[in-house]
């Protein structure tokens, strides 16, 4: 006999059925809200995956076609590659969650989800998010569980629970909050121009509904929770790393203390071959942990610095923003183009526009059949100075992507205005922190070169953390070795009228309520000033007329009641309308 729990969550009913199905799984729920229907699933190798220095961890979130009633578009009528939805999905899992599980953990660990009915009014994405919670909290895999996730809408200044399909078309907030029984461990939102209060508000209904739900999950665990797993440590021995910090910790400052990445990385190599030489034949056929605890020093000095003396690896104050500059038109035969720069971090954006008939088709779960504005994100390993083959896209580049789409799309004219399929690419040149934010802008300004009326300029940045106990400091426009050894990537973009778009990233075990606050006001300050100081200067409105390469749309409007003066009663034209 299996076991269900159940708990009413925002008008409707969530049940969860434990031991109904998949049991060979480490975990399972069975997940039902409405006719809504997905199976979460958590399983993980019985030894650790050797050679390696990050946990290796998988989510999986996929869609079924019969959930709704559909046969697969196109000749091939197999569900294969994941849509760009799922992959979205999977990470929005993912973020919260992979700070949970230790970080000396190494053993394979997936968790699946599989939409199996779709009920418009309860959300898939939320049922999912919470199944990965309770079949890891149930199982006996190592994860400092629960965790919990809402959606947030906000219609007419009113802010709604897991709002339904209706009230999420006439929402000005699409907002999802994940939390643990203290803090918030993610953000993921676009908005319609929202208030910095409004957005506060939202996350803070959010994770007071997470806390009912993980009090929900908490009962089951208490119940039928199996024990955990012990696992082999990767942690290098304390005194290793005591002793290699100690040796090598003046060298280390010496070559983290400046603004350019390809410096640091240079300076650091003679460094590493320093340590090796000294501790291999102490430490024999432990490279690795040698290299884990050269990490961990830089790691150790970067936090020291921010937290003890305010000090930041290029020198720049908490609240001060990398070296900026913006230039439109760069290429001559495009629609519309726009270059950002940020530091080291340049974005390269490319808009093009076309007749309606190249909106995206879409085939999936949703009732969505097309989109007709389109942002693609593509980082190539030169951007990194690395040396690797450009394959396919990552879902890395998929997430960025869709986060600037999610950012502008609340400014794009509407297709009665501008009837046009609008697309924009942002090539990633050089990247040192932030590309996303840096394409955000780059996009505005490739927008406003072609011409597309938008309703007002975006901008984005982020805001980083580092944390000990209850100290904590917080900084503005993150470069690459800060988001690395940091603990939040907080990114927030928006006009000046209001925030459009969030998305943040933890890497500790969530924030405590000021903080929210404090990242809130930093990037509204560093918004502004990137819009008023460099972008606008570039181009301060939407160029008057189109490119001469771009389609030019002849609009006419006519008047319905001239409509039934030509048309017979009989669908018979019986006088040709002329523009």
């Amino acid at each position: 006999m299996y076991k269900s729990y159940s708990m009413e969550l925002a008008g409707r009913t969530l049940t969860v059925d434990i031991d109904r199905v998949a049991k060979q799984a480490n975990g399972a729920a069975f997940m039902h809200y409405g006719d809504t229907v997905v199976l979460s699933t958590a399983t993980a190798s019985e030894k650790p995956r050797e050679g390696i220095d990050f946990f290796p961890l998988s989510v999986e979130y996929e869609e079924k076609m019969y959930a709704v009633g559909k046969i697969p578009g196109g000749f091939n009528k197999r569900e294969g590659k994941a849509s760009e939805h799922a992959i979205l999905t999977s990470r929005v899992i993912d973020r919260p969650m992979r700070p949970l599980f230790p970080k000396d953990y190494r053993n394979d660990v997936t968790l699946n989800n599989m939409v199996m009915s779709v009920d418009p009014q309860c959300n898939p994405e939320v049922v999912a998010m919470l199944g990965s919670s309770i079949a890891t909290c149930i199982s006996d895999i190592p994860f400092d569980g629960p965790c919990a996730a809402t959606q947030v809408g906000m219609i007419d200044g009113e802010l709604i629970i897991n709002p339904t399909l209706e009230q999420n078309s006439r929402s000005d907030l699409k907002l999802t909050v994940a939390s643990t029984r203290e803090k918030v461990i993610m953000i993921e939102a676009g908005a319609n121009e929202v208030s910095d209060e409004d957005m506060f508000n939202g996350i803070m209904a959010g994770h007071a509904e997470n806390q009912k739900i993980i009090e929900f999950i908490k009962g089951i665990q208490r119940e039928i929770g199996k024990e955990k797993f012990s696992y082999p440590s990767n942690k290098p021995d304390p005194e290793m790393f005591e002793e290699i910090r100690d040796f090598a910790i003046d060298d280390v400052k010496a070559a983290l203390d400046t603004d350019d990445k390809t410096v640091r990385d240079e300076r650091l190599k003679p460094v590493y071959e320093k340590v090796h030489e000294h501790f291999d034949e102490i430490y024999p056929d432990q490279a690795a942990k040698i290299d884990e605890c050269m990490y961990l020093t830089q790691k150790f000095v970067v936090r020291r610095w921010l937290l003890d003396e305010q000090k930041r690896v290029d020198g720049r104050g908490m609240d001060e923003i990398r070296p900026l500059a913006a230039e439109v038109g760069l290429l001559p035969r495009v629609h519309g183009s726009g270059m950002f720069t940020r530091g080291q971090t340049q974005v390269l954006s490319i808009a093009t526009l076309n007749t309606l008939s190249a909106a995206q088709k879409l085939d999936t779960i949703w009732e969505e059949t097309e989109k007709r504005f389109m942002h693609h994100y593509n980082m190539p390993s030169y951007s990194t100075g690395e040396a690797r083959a450009s394959r396919s896209t990552g879902r890395r580049e998929y997430g960025h992507g869709a986060l600037v789409e999610k950012a502008l799309e609340c400014v794009i004219p509407e297709v009665e205005d501008f009837p046009y399929a609008i697309r924009v690419v942002s090539e990633v040149l050089s990247s040192n922190g932030s590309t996303s934010q840096g394409s955000i802008c780059g996009t505005t300004l490739a927008l406003m070169d072609a011409g597309v009326p938008i309703k007002a300029p975006v901008a984005g940045i982020s805001c980083g953390l580092i944390q000990d106990g209850d100290d904590f400091t917080t900084f503005i426009d993150i470069q690459g070795v800060e988001d690395f050894h940091g603990e939040m990537d907080f990114k927030v973009a928006g006009t000046k009228q209001g925030i459009t778009a969030i998305q943040m990233d933890l890497k500790n075990d969530g924030l405590k309520h000021e903080i929210v606050k404090e990242a809130f006001a930093m990037t509204k300050e560093a918004r502004f000033q990137i819009l008023d100081a460099i972008m606008l200067k570039a181009i301060a409105e939407p160029r008057r007329e189109l490119a001469k390469s771009a389609p030019k749309m002849i609009q006419m409007k006519i008047n319905p009641d001239k409509i039934r003066e030509v048309i017979g009663s009989g669908g018979k034209v019986i006088q040709k309308i002329t523009a």
